[in-house]
């Protein structure tokens, strides 16, 4: 079973975490389920781009973000070349270590960041 390590976050996980995933899953979906709250505005349609998150290792193993999402990330905060939707990603066999970003571009949460 995969592993997602994410990197600490000041309001969402301070101590970083260490998640046991489950294969076909997305990340968002992996994290939600393990306690991690992280943003998904659109409720994971990939209308939007609160739950984006940088992937620091692990990247290969993820399947290539399709056209949508890649246009979608351009509108993101802090985007960086292994950057993705963490409603798009779905995790596959590899362990991945994800940075959650400290801010996103919804307006409705900037009182929380």
């Amino acid at each position: 079973m995969p592993k997602i390590k994410v990197l600490p976050h000041p309001q969402l996980c301070p101590q970083g975490a260490s998640v046991q995933a489950q294969t076909g899953k997305s990340i968002l979906d992996n994290l939600l389920q393990s306690g991690i709250d992280v943003e998904h505005a659109c409720e994971k349609s990939c209308a939007c781009t609160t739950c984006h998150v940088i992937v620091r290792e692990g990247l290969d193993s993820l399947l290539d973000a399709e056209e949508k999402e890649e246009d979608m990330l351009d509108k993101a905060w802090g985007l960086e070349p292994t950057s993705r939707l963490s409603c798009q990603a779905v995790v596959q066999d590899g362990d991945l270590v994800i940075e959650i970003p400290k801010y996103t571009i919804n307006m409705v949460s900037e009182g929380k960041h």
